[in-house]
């Protein structure tokens, strides 16, 4: 008999009598049924809650489901942005790879079923519920199991954590709970023919707190500012508070104007030579979108490139927050479609940049090394940027990137999909004969020694992390190497936490 695994269903069925036997017939188990996903029964029995996969026992009695026309239920709830654009495309498209059809029903004014049924003989293989809300509410929404799974455009906060634990719903602090499904970024809008060629973060924050309201203390017009930002409710509008006016302890100021669509807001300033707002990359519009200036030279642009590998420092994923439970197996087969070229091709197309691979060689990158010349600290001497050139020689730096915590060796969500990309990778033997080499970088915080030694543990860890994701390829048919530069070559200005995030990273060189 399976073993008995104490995980949780996630659906919640009549409560119905059900006995499970082995298929020799030497155990049987008796209980109430509280749940089946289409592989496991969850059954109360007198042993407490227990779970038992569907392949070792038959089952007997009025509770038991139809294992051959299961139909997987999944709800989802969350920011508008993911539920109403990007979504129903993933679905459409996961459907029509696997031979279904999807039949829509329009339930509330934010509340679709999507009916996802087999062609080849029209019966139902799934329903997904998608609520469009907000951020908020789909965490909320989650803790209270009132959805199963929670679409947002922020990690959730140290409330909801906090509130997640109280009801018995797990750590949504992990990382393992949340999956990446596109990435965005905010940027900084102004419209077409606005002067102004690149501001900091510092400026930012301080235009949308009101301490700087005129275009000429920016080189610009002697004209007042327009100020554009989203609803402060929204995911957007709180990761604007936390990451760019809360570092320098300031507020948004009263005269902002807000809007609930990123388009909208897009569309606002685009018309207004005197507005600027912080929007979103994927939504931008006929608005300029201006690069990040830092105090100590770098200017960093907004593009898929700097986006997807996180040199640009506001990168925005947009997330699902996971159950602390089993899901059906079509619903995680519908998540590693996530990871597919055929979904690759949907985020693109709506404006969204997404995981793929991509590679640029170090000949092409001319700038990052002459920024690494130019802001290379006293600790870092020519020798050690000529050892970086000559072990990078002859590369090309692969698209996936992974961040740090200061001071650790944790991933965040946005690397665990790159480790995830890059180990599939891997496994269809994209890099056979050739050789990866992971390349630790650091902050120049603390002493250059130190740095050192922790951008090669990282480079060591993401080395490790690659290759317990691809156990299923030949590792042999491939080489996997480490280095570590420490603070040689930042990528940001150190002069701000989110530059400071941005140099802590391993990057992936291929040769």
């Amino acid at each position: 008999m399976a073993a008995l695994l104490l995980l949780t269903s996630p659906f919640s069925a009549l409560a119905q009598d059900v006995e499970l036997r082995s298929l020799d017939g030497s155990i049987e188990l008796s209980g109430t049924l509280i749940g089946f996903d289409g592989e496991f029964y969850r059954v109360d029995t007198i042993f407490g809650p227990l779970t038992v996969s569907a392949q070792g026992v038959s089952c007997r009695g009025p509770g038991c489901p139809d294992l051959q026309n299961f139909v997987a239920e999944l709800r989802f709830a969350g920011a508008p942005l993911i539920a109403t654009q990007l979504f129903p495309a993933l679905i459409e498209r996961f459907a029509a790879d696997r031979g279904m059809i999807v039949r829509r029903q329009v339930l509330a004014e934010n509340r679709s079923l999507f009916a996802l049924v087999r062609e080849a003989d029209d019966t139902l293989a799934a329903r997904f519920y998608v609520t469009a809300s907000s951020s908020d509410a789909g965490l909320e929404a989650l803790i209270a199991r009132d959805t199963d799974v929670a679409l947002t455009l922020r990690q959730p906060g140290g409330e909801e954590r906090a509130a997640a634990e109280a009801a018995d719903q797990g750590d949504l602090s992990l990382v393992a709970r949340s999956r990446v499904l596109a990435l965005d970024a905010l940027v900084p809008l102004v419209a077409p023919g606005n002067p102004v060629d690149a501001l900091s973060l510092e400026d930012l924050a301080r235009i949308f707190a009101g301490e700087v309201t005129n275009w000429q203390d920016l080189g610009g017009p002697d004209a007042p500012m327009a100020l554009h930002l989203m609803t402060a409710a929204s995911g957007p509008g709180q990761d604007v508070a936390a990451r760019i006016l809360a570092p320098f302890d300031l507020t948004a100021s009263p005269a902002v104007i807000r809007h609930e669509n990123p388009a909208d807001l897009a569309d606002a300033v685009a018309q207004d030579p005197f507005a600027i707002g912080i929007g979103a990359f994927s939504q931008a519009g006929n608005a300029l979108t201006l690069p990040l200036r830092g105090v100590c030279g770098f200017s960093q642009a907004a593009t898929p490139d700097s986006i997807k590998s996180e040199d640009y420092p506001l990168t925005a994923p947009l997330l699902m927050v996971l159950p602390a439970r089993r899901m059906p197996l079509l619903v995680r087969d519908f998540m590693r479609f996530f990871e597919s070229a055929e979904a690759d091709r949907v985020i693109r197309r709506l404006g969204f940049v997404n995981h793929a691979i991509t590679s640029l060689p170090l000949s092409e990158q001319g700038t990052r090394l002459a920024n690494a010349v130019a802001a290379a600290g006293d600790e870092i001497g020519l020798e050690e940027l000529q050892g970086l050139v000559g072990a990078l020689s002859g590369t090309e730096r692969l698209s996936p990137t992974f961040r740090f915590e200061e001071g650790t060796t944790e991933l965040d969500a946005q690397s665990l999909a790159a480790v995830s990309r890059l180990a599939r990778a891997i496994e269809r033997g994209a890099f056979d004969g050739r050789e990866l080499i992971f390349v630790g970088f650091s902050d120049a915080q603390g002493r250059a020694s130190a740095n050192l030694s922790l951008s090669r543990g990282r480079a060591e860890a993401v080395r490790l992390a690659i290759m317990d994701a691809a156990s299923e390829g030949d590792l042999n048919r491939v080489r996997l190497r480490v280095a570590g530069f420490g603070e040689a070559m930042p990528m940001a200005c150190d002069d701000t936490a989110a530059g400071r995030a941005v140099n802590r990273r391993v990057e992936v060189w291929l040769r």
